[in-house]
């Protein structure tokens, strides 16, 4: 029988979470201070350890130092507000979750149904190293590169922990894939993952999509309906674009990530919530915070834990591994597998990827459907953006052939003169006589 222990100096609340613990077939000891818990934790090392930070003879967190009493045993913290520099901390000592006091039946349950020991998690961890030895795959991702192989060891790093995550780059690049690898290797993976595009969705109906309505809440509500928040309970909510969420909204998400609790749109009661949420976004958020597209507060609280990947011409290494795993899906999925040939697999090494990942896995299915025979050869694959642009060149000039499409040349040119410029968006939109907001709206079109 797994066995808890119970650090709370208030003892109705200790008895209450005791039998609820009880109830959910572990035995369970209560401790109202530091030196009671050092006590129980010598005589027997619990699963799951609830631990108060404020207690008679000092903080919780001070327990977490003695490492070898602790041991493997599954940590959560109980406190009257989650702030960022407790999450800091618990992502320190590899804390598994917060309990928000006054510490709730559901909020309990929940954690409660998910403890898994933290020896169980490293045992996984060191499974999926093995496949990424072996074959090249970490979870949902791909490739051997360096700077993959550093994004690899933080979400191993912060996977069996409830931190919020902040997942940065470029558009293409993996993000979602990187949110649903941290979902499948945590506490939460038997749970909902659910994502949402910020971006995609109208700014007059987003709240009620992510917090829910009430029947007759506004014109069209004709039923009660639940949010996203109340349908990804106990799992993990990732909310992409977080940047074009609207202001007002923003600040909701900070009560909800702060307290644990939202309301529908026409309700005044309260509903609580245990949901996990990784935001992402392929803008520089501290830029956006600068043009007060989000909030300050808002982003120290999302981002505990920053998690950038990498774009795809920077790792040109994985493209072999990429291509194959690609080629293998589409393959199963055709009935029909196919290769790349060497010319072809140097061709894609020389290419840009504006679109990274995303657009690798396109361009391929493109090839695929092209290509009569077992070999993809370089006819139907990208090559009309070099890596390193003409406008390298010594006059710095950019030659065109006739017949480019205009979108084309205006891309073209577009990148030539910011890599002409080392990257100044400022001087390269003064070059070429457009607004610096126009400038930044044609990188995001092109995926920079």
């Amino acid at each position: 029988m797994a066995h808890a222990l119970i650090v709370e100096d208030d003892t109705d609340s200790a008895r209450m979470m005791a039998a609820l613990v009880a109830n959910q077939g572990f035995s369970a000891a209560t401790a109202p201070t530091l030196r009671e818990a050092r006590q129980q934790l010598m005589l027997r090392p619990p699963d799951l350890l609830l631990l108060d930070l404020q207690l008679p003879d000092g903080s919780g967190m001070t327990l977490l130092d003695e490492q070898e009493l602790i041991g493997g045993s599954e940590v959560v913290l109980m406190t009257g507000h989650a702030t960022l520099d407790t999450s800091i901390q618990g992502l320190r000592y590899g804390v598994a979750d917060y309990l928000i006091k006054p510490v709730s039946a559901r909020q309990l349950q929940s954690i409660l149904s998910r403890v898994s020991r933290a020896d169980v998690l490293r045992a996984e961890f060191d499974t999926l190293t093995d496949d990424l030895k072996r074959s090249g795959r970490f979870g949902r991702l791909v490739g051997k590169s360096e700077s993959m192989t550093k994004v690899y060891e933080q979400i191993g790093r912060v996977a069996g922990t409830s931190v919020t995550v902040m997942v940065t780059g470029e558009s293409g690049s993996g993000k979602e894939m990187a949110a649903r690898t941290v979902h499948d290797m945590s506490r939460r993976r038997a749970r909902p993952f659910l994502a949402v595009n910020c971006g995609a969705i109208s700014p007059n109906l987003m709240e009620s999509e992510i917090f829910g309505h009430e029947k007759g809440s506004f014109t069209g509500a004709e039923r009660q309906h639940q949010g996203f928040f109340e349908r990804a309970h106990g799992g993990t909510l990732f909310l992409d674009e977080i940047t074009e969420m609207p202001r007002a909204l923003q600040v909701k998400l900070l009560r909800v990530l702060e307290t644990g609790t939202f309301m529908r749109v026409g309700s005044t009661t309260a509903q609580e919530t245990d949901v996990r949420v990784i935001a992402a976004s392929n803008r520089d958020p501290l830029r956006a915070m600068a043009e007060g597209e989000l909030r300050e507060d808002l982003y120290y609280r999302l981002n505990v834990f920053p998690l950038h990947l990498p774009p795809l011409r920077e790792r040109l290494q994985d493209i072999p591994l990429l291509a194959s795993h690609f080629l293998q899906e589409i393959g199963q999925r055709e009935g029909a597998f196919k290769r790349l040939t060497p010319a072809a697999l140097q061709g894609l090494a020389r290419y840009r990827w504006p679109g990274n990942v995303r657009e690798l896995r396109n361009a391929l299915q493109r090839a695929y459907v092209m290509t009569p025979g077992p070999e993809i050869g370089e006819q139907w694959l990208p090559h009309d953006v070099p890596l390193v642009p003409a406008a390298h060149a010594a006059n710095g000039s950019l030659h065109v052939p006739v017949g480019t499409p205009l979108a084309e040349v205006e891309r073209q040119v577009i990148l030539a003169t910011l890599e002409h410029y080392g990257h100044q968006k400022e001087r390269t939109a003064a070059a070429l006589g457009v607004s610096l907001k126009t400038l930044y709206n044609r990188l995001k079109e092109y995926g920079l």
